[in-house]
């Protein structure tokens, strides 16, 4: 092999090895199963005389728990749905007067039933069962 055959294989290798790294580094799509399901097996109790969870005693507050968020709706009622965005995986915050979860990120928003309402996020939220009892609220999938 002459010095101008070495150099070519040597450039192609190196060639490769950039490709396949840049390729494994890339972000993925929204198709990917990261962040595009809530967590699964979810039974979660929250205590709504805790001070920790004073936030669903007014109606529009909420908090984010076990990456869940829970809201209590201008209307009174108790909702749940998965914390992260399903457009790139980040948090939610729920607006009580638009009657939405918002994604302050790229600007996905979410009906309270978690239902798409504006891209980029093009697949729903997983959407919990919430069932008050005293003041214990229990959500669950």
């Amino acid at each position: 092999m002459d010095r101008k055959e070495f150099l070519s294989a040597i450039g192609i290798t190196a060639a490769s090895f950039a490709l396949i790294n840049c390729v494994g580094c890339s972000k993925k799509s929204d198709n990917s199963a990261s962040g595009v399901n809530g967590p699964s097996g979810v039974d979660l109790t929250l205590d709504l005389t805790a001070s920790a969870n004073a936030a669903l005693l007014t109606n529009g507050g909420y908090l984010a728990s076990n990456g869940v968020i829970v809201a209590k709706t201008t209307a009174g009622t108790y909702i749940a749905v998965q914390q992260s965005c399903t457009h790139e995986s980040y948090p939610l915050i729920y607006q009580g007067g638009s009657h939405q979860f918002y994604c302050n990120n790229h600007g996905s928003a979410f009906t309270e039933a978690g239902v798409v309402k504006n891209s980029p996020a093009n697949h729903n939220l997983t959407a919990y069962q919430t069932t008050l009892t005293g003041t214990s609220l229990r959500v669950f999938s």
